[in-house]
């Protein structure tokens, strides 16, 4: 994102210093080519390099099925969340709290019973909603241990103001230690 933003403020820096540069020119610049360059080239060259970098970060958020993938279940219901993930021991459900490995994609499968909610955690993907029905599945990836703050951003009813969650993305050490069913 920083990179496309310093690409174009050195293209318009350039186009600036040309225009200074040809002002005392005896040749004005004709309509074709402002209509050529302006209107043809510069949009097809920006909106490639808009395309480009939209398919490859979108791949990279499609939910599919790998051995490096964990699957987990979030089921959101007034005003909780239960997320329940494979453990070495079987299933482990936990409330309020999803447990992570840092680095390694997670597929979020949102499910509901009552009404819809939005599984949101800012820091580490977008917005999903959960819809009574309709499983949805979201691609997260936490890249460092750490504490995530999650939220339902679909108004749920009057204790929606309280319907947060936490994500705890944890070292190889730690989510081994999850995985086992020692407390965190």
């Amino acid at each position: 994102m920083l990179a496309g933003a310093a690409a174009i403020f050195g293209l318009v820096c350039a186009l600036l210093l040309l225009a200074f540069r040809r002002r005392g020119a005896d040749q004005p610049v004709s309509a074709t080519a402002w209509i050529v360059g302006g209107g043809l080239l510069f949009p097809i060259a920006t909106l490639s390099a808009l395309l480009g970098y939209g398919l490859i970060v979108g791949e990279q958020l499609l939910p599919r099925a790998d051995s490096a993938t964990l699957r987990v279940g979030a089921e959101a219901r007034r005003w909780q969340w239960t997320f329940t993930q494979p453990g070495t021991a079987g299933p482990i459900r936990t409330r309020d709290v999803l447990h992570v490995p840092a680095g390694r994609p997670i597929d979020v499968e949102l499910t509901t019973r009552d009404v819809i909610h939005a599984f949101w955690v800012p820091r580490l993907a977008g917005k999903m909603d959960a819809i009574p029905g309709r499983p949805n599945v979201l691609r997260i990836e936490a890249h460092r241990p750490g504490v995530y703050h999650g939220l339902c951003a679909e108004f749920c009813g009057a204790g929606h103001a309280r319907h947060g969650f936490r994500v705890v993305a944890h070292d190889a050490a730690g989510w081994a230690r999850f995985q086992a069913g020692e407390a965190p």
